[in-house]
């Protein structure tokens, strides 16, 4: 994740202050209710490299002995590996 953890609260309580006050949303849930909910949103798109790259990690084991030997580039094949994830699984990062 790019940003700290503790800035998704905030972060969630000005983009649904804003969207409420543009009229861009018209909430049937409380307030709190809704900020909460907007913070679990942002929280998962944030955690979707760090979940990807742990992927990644798992994927490479497979690899390690050719990878200590030399024989492989583990940041490329890191990147290489990353890429074809977010293509088979249509991510935006």
């Amino acid at each position: 994740m790019r940003i700290p953890k503790s800035w998704v609260p905030f972060l969630a309580k000005r983009i649904v202050d804003t969207l409420i006050k543009k009229e861009l949303i018209e909430p049937t849930i409380p307030g709190d209710e809704l900020v909460e909910e907007a913070g679990k949103l942002l929280m998962n798109e944030l955690m979707v490299e760090d979940r990807l790259h742990e992927e990644v990690r798992l994927i490479l084991k497979k690899y390690e002995s050719e990878i200590a030997k030399g024989r492989l580039d583990y940041k490329r094949l890191f990147d290489m590996t990353k890429q074809k994830l977010v293509k088979e699984k249509n991510l935006v990062l």
